[in-house]
């Protein structure tokens, strides 16, 4: 059964270009009985919504999907990338400018993390995007404490297991050095949670600064710190995996 057709679009789908929740999280909005379809509860993620119809989320009526759009947003450290954190921290998306319209970031940055975090109207696409089989890589500017050994840095090629886990292979070479400060380049493909940290952290190097400076052909560029930069059209769909 495929996913568009005569009878619509598959309502994970719909929603999670609605910017409502990735298509996974939609799913599960829909096993918790928490979508409507035209006043009926969607019970089975294999629903199709056509031109027209109603779709309601916990309560609130959901605006059709817009087209797809994506924009580059410089995160400041103190922020955590959620719509809501059980801690009361503040959120990216309570910082954003105002006139954006509901969106979710492709990947994430932790609270101590600063830089380039993409952001999009459309959740299939970030889930598209956060995919490592896309080859993109996430680069950093990483500042540490330690001592840098290159010849360690250039192991992380072959990948490295931490704890039990397997981490790919990781870029990482050596800009600067002060005393016991250095700055690093990093480049990674997967962008496992934390796994920057963590992999310094094995080679006994503690950061104190993360900025990420691109996340495949998207850059951070000069953008100033807390704001936000749509990306064109044009260069969205040239840039674009094939679905």
């Amino acid at each position: 059964m495929t996913e568009t057709g005569p009878q619509g679009e598959r309502i994970a789908k719909w929603l999670a270009r609605a910017g409502v929740a990735s298509r996974r999280d939609a799913e599960k909005l829909i096993g918790e009985g928490r979508v409507k379809l035209n006043n009926t509860v969607v019970t089975h993620p294999a629903t199709f919504v056509a031109a027209g119809d109603l779709v309601v989320v916990n309560g609130t009526l959901v605006d059709a999907p817009e087209r797809t759009r994506l924009w580059r947003y410089h995160k400041p450290t103190g922020l955590v990338t959620t719509h809501k954190d059980p801690q009361g921290r503040p959120t990216v998306f309570e910082k954003l400018p105002p006139g954006l319209p509901r969106v979710v970031s492709v990947g994430r940055l932790d609270l101590n993390s600063e830089g380039l975090l993409l952001l999009t109207n459309d959740g299939a696409l970030a889930r598209r995007l956060e995919l490592p089989a896309n080859g993109w890589i996430r680069r950093y500017r990483v500042r540490v404490f330690g001592t840098v050994d290159p010849a360690g840095l250039a192991a992380l090629a072959q990948g490295v297991t931490i704890d039990g886990v397997r981490y790919g292979a990781v870029e990482a070479g050596l800009d600067s050095r002060k005393g016991d400060n250095s700055w690093l380049s990093v480049g990674l493909r997967e962008g496992r949670n934390r796994e920057v940290r963590r992999v310094m952290a094995h080679l006994g190097l503690q950061v104190t600064r993360l900025i990420r400076v691109a996340y495949g052909p998207f850059q951070l560029g000069n953008l100033p710190r807390g704001t936000v930069d749509e990306v064109p059209t044009k260069v969205l769909r040239e840039q674009l995996p094939a679905a």
